[in-house]
């Protein structure tokens, strides 16, 4: 290791306590004084000047995205499986996803705007100015069609942001314009409250502030086109069928659905709260539709307009005249409101063509019986029911959602762990996560442009996510049901993807077990009992708990000598053979989960006791090198033989040679595997006991850190650099640092993936190495700094990809907190050393926890934490 790497790597990011929310007021029209005191204690002139300040700072962590950070920021408003719209860091709205896919290139001509008044009117859209990579050369596509119709119009020259999740606020200024704008997006998200989290709504509130000395008369305008059209190809044209129609205070843009694409249909209403609003629903027709509505907008103008008879305008705009005195501010909310009931999703797609079933693509289906429908389509039956909730409950929602920010940014730990844990937060909000109509979760790996990528919350993926077990348990317990339950047959074999809608699998269509997936669904499912206090539930699902566990040993440890050795599937998309530390010890772990629920219910447990024995000896004696764990890999002497017939790897004659010479291919053998103690953490994170020598485990992740954790600069990957590569600095999969390499190794060994950068850095922090843990922190985090990635968007084999969501463990790393609903005891178990505070999230209520004064204390900011002891251990 050269010493330029840690030099690169330690770089700024101190350690500052995280500010509260920043909160605006949920009034749909407010006047406050010039020196507003905000949540965190600021005033309006302390945040100014910090604005000021930051245009000329490198940003810091959990703080301010100003300049080229503001590049890529689009930061996911929406409900949980509900679909989003995205916040960019310069205000403007995109990637309108709402038609139950992922529609990330969409940026419609959508905006919000101002018109002062006076000798010398100004209008400016309430955006800041549009990033550089936007404005690339583009050649028109069908019709004449332009990306960034609205780029061209006049906006405010200076914009930062800055979030306290499920807030986002973006301030924009200009020295002409006598009004500086906050401008606050954000959608309901409560921890316990899985259904108002779910719902398809956002807010955007816009704060003026008026810095002049005379009175400002303005008028606020929103404008949307119709971009919910809905098209048929007719002789090789496209044929728009959208309607626009009148709801109070505000439009319903309806895209209805062709006759042949009923999943089409798509409703999107915008509306604010205010008396004096005007609504024109019916643009002039043409191609110069936009240039009228910015010579209105120019003009001041405010005015209502009746509705074409047949709905058959392109756009709708909104318009509220506001006066606004010297020193005072005025918030005007725009609210939004979606609703697509129908998809055409159906996995896993049947490829049969005869006439009882309709063919599909590898994604998704036509109209057949049965496709996926969204939560909201049960609770709501049309979009002015949706209306009418979000109207009547969004001062409630706001609270709520304010009252959870809070609690969240309430705490001492260093701003790169609470950026890291928020900024993975947005996952909930992505078309990555849908909630079918009878309230179960479901995800897909992550999302491309226009769908999602890889299906059926894939069980070696999500093994890593944290959060949905701690902020909403009850959506992570349908994950369980769904693998123990339709996703399991009658020997116990598990298949590592869940169809869509959620139902059993014919055999014909069943996908593989990966045996890290099942294994871990086996720890985790002791969590959620654990979490839950639910003893009947942990009673109903014993049985396929054991059937899956005994399928496990049957089929990878027929032996019974208590390692993972026959072939098997996980989440590098290949077959380990032979024992291995990282699927060894997550069977370990599910040994010892599957015991602890066993005598729990009075059950003889003994056979798992005995193989657990044995396997935590082969781990130490025959797995351990003396500094990591790595893999014994053996491919003669299994009942499996090599290569097998159904083996789809490579036939070409020169990647045979090879393989005659290495053996199975993507093995990791003697390398420093990152993940290669990852039963352990598992463990940690669960709450069962650990089943490693803590010592050989700290040795383990002290030699990842070591070898693994580097600057790229001269680092070859030739798969997928995108994630991490040139002068950036991340943590790589797998390095050989005692030589041994394979030629053909492990596929993904030179990549870097956040969700294992965090499951190693939460490792180390729980082990009392902190620094080391902050230190891959910082490094995944300057990367989604915004100049070239999104921060609200960890990318893998998609964009917000679930495996991110192990940021979440950071929480549980530092303050060692974990409430056992069944015992009734909250531990506290801190990796910090002295006072501290932290956010705490249980099934019946949330907080804070930590030590004040050198004792524990808990503080319930909503619900309940009926713990009768506090077993508090200090670091």
């Amino acid at each position: 290791m050269s010493m330029t790497r840690r030099d690169v790597l330690i770089g700024a990011g101190g350690m500052i306590a995280a500010s509260g929310v920043d909160a605006v007021s949920s009034e749909s029209v407010v006047t406050a004084k010039m020196q507003t005191t905000h949540a965190d204690g600021s005033t309006g002139d302390d945040r100014r000047e910090s604005i000021a300040k930051s245009d000329s700072e490198a940003r810091a962590f959990n703080g301010i995205y100003h300049g080229d950070y503001l590049n890529q920021v689009a930061f996911p408003m929406g409900g949980i499986g509900a679909g989003m719209i995205c916040l960019e860091g310069t205000g403007a709205l995109t990637k309108f996803s709402l038609r139950n896919r992922p529609d990330l290139g969409s940026e419609p001509k959508v905006f919000a705007a101002v018109s002062v008044k006076g000798p010398r009117p100004i209008a400016r859209v309430l955006e800041g100015p549009i990033p550089a990579w936007k404005l690339r050369p583009f050649l028109p596509g069908a019709e004449g069609t332009y990306p960034g119709g609205c780029w061209g119009l006049p906006r405010f020259r200076q914009a930062t942001f800055e979030t306290r999740f499920p807030f986002a606020t973006v301030c924009l200024r200009e020295a002409e314009v006598p009004l500086e704008v906050e401008l606050t997006g954000w959608s309901p998200f409560s921890p316990g409250d899985a259904d108002n989290s779910s719902l398809p709504v956002a807010g955007v509130e816009y704060r003026f502030l008026n810095r002049s000395s005379t009175s400002v008369d303005a008028v606020f305008s929103f404008h949307s086109q119709n971009f919910l059209a809905a098209y048929g190809d007719s002789f090789g044209k496209r044929k728009p069928s959208a309607r626009i129609r009148s709801t109070a205070n505000g439009f319903i843009l309806w895209g209805p659905g062709a006759e042949d694409r009923p999943w089409d249909d798509a409703s999107l209403a915008a509306w604010v709260d205010d008396p004096e609003v005007k609504v024109n629903p019916a643009w002039m027709r043409g191609v110069d539709s936009l240039q009228i509505v910015w010579r209105d907008i120019e003009a001041a103008e405010s005015y209502s307009r009746a509705p074409l008879q047949d709905g058959s305008s392109p756009g709708a705009s909104i318009f509220v005249p506001f006066s606004v005195a010297p020193g005072e501010a005025r918030t005007i909310s725009l609210r939004f409101a979606w609703y697509a009931p129908k998809s055409n999703l159906f996995k896993p797609a049947d490829l049969r063509t005869d006439s009882n079933v309709v063919s599909c693509s590898v994604v998704s289906c036509t109209d057949v019986a049965g496709t996926y429908q969204p939560w909201y389509a049960g609770r709501f039956s049309s979009i002015e029911k949706v209306i009418d909730y979000w109207q009547g409950n969004y001062q409630p929602l706001r609270q709520a959602s304010e009252r959870f920010s809070r609690a969240l940014y309430a705490t001492t730990l260093a701003p790169e762990v609470m950026e890291a844990v928020a900024a993975n937060l947005s996952i909930l909000k992505s078309p990555t996560v849908l909630r079918q109509k009878d309230g179960r979760l479901w995800g897909w790996e992550g999302s491309r442009e226009t769908q999602g990528t890889c299906y059926g919350s894939s069980t070696h993926v999500w093994n890593y996510a944290q959060t949905v077990a701690h902020l909403f348990p009850e959506l992570e317990r349908s994950l369980r049901e769904t693998e123990f339950g339709p996703n399991q047959n009658a020997e116990g074999h598990q298949f590592c993807r869940a169809a869509l809608p959620i139902r059993p699998l014919e055999e014909a269509h069943a996908q593989p077990d990966a045996a890290d997936g099942q294994l871990g669904g086996i720890i985790k499912f002791y969590r959620d009992w654990r979490i839950s206090g639910d003893m009947a539930w942990l009673r109903r699902w014993w049985p396929r708990i054991r059937a899956s566990l005994d399928y496990c040993i049957r089929t990878w440890d027929p032996e019974q000598r208590g390692v993972i050795e026959e072939p098997h599937i996980n989440t590098y998309d290949i077959e380990f053979w032979c024992a291995d530390s990282m699927c060894t010890s997550l069977y370990l772990s599910a040994l010892k989960a599957a015991s602890l629920m066993g005598e729990s219910l009075g059950v003889n447990v003994e056979g798992y006791l005995t193989l657990l024995s044995k396997g935590s000896q082969q781990m130490a004696e025959q797995l351990f090198n003396g500094e990591y764990f790595f893999q014994n890999t053996e491919w003669r002497n299994l009942r499996a033989s090599y290569p097998r017939e159904d083996d789809d790897s490579p036939s070409y004659p020169e990647f045979l040679e090879v393989a005659r010479k290495e053996g199975p291919p993507y093995q990791y053998r003697q390398g420093c595997l990152s993940d290669g103690v990852f039963g352990a953490w598992l463990s940690f994170m669960c709450g069962v006991d650990q089943v490693l020598d803590s010592r050989k485990v700290e040795s383990h992740l002290l030699a990842v850190h070591r070898y693994n954790l580097r600057n790229l600069a001269e680092h070859p990957n030739t798969r997928r650099p995108y994630f991490a590569c040139g002068d950036e600095s991340g943590l790589l999969l797998c390095t050989w640092p005692r030589g041994g390499r394979p030629l053909l190794a492990m596929i993904y060994a030179d990549e870097v993936w956040t969700g294992v950068e965090y499951q190693v850095a939460s490792h180390l922090i729980a082990l009392g190495k902190t620094e080391e843990g902050l230190e891959i922190v910082r490094a995944c985090r300057r990367r989604y700094d915004g100049r070239v990635r999104n921060p609200f968007d960890e990318i893998e084999a998609g964009h917000w990809y679930a495996r991110a969501m192990s940021s979440y463990a950071l929480l549980q790393a530092f303050s060692g907190a974990r409430f056992d609903a069944v015992e009734r005891i909250l531990y506290l178990r801190p990796a910090i050393k002295g006072d501290f505070s932290c956010f705490l999230s249980t099934a019946s209520g949330f907080g804070t926890v930590g030590v004040k004064s050198g004792k524990p204390f808990v503080e319930v900011v909503f619900g309940q934490i009926p713990y009768r002891e506090i077993k508090y251990t200090s670091a």
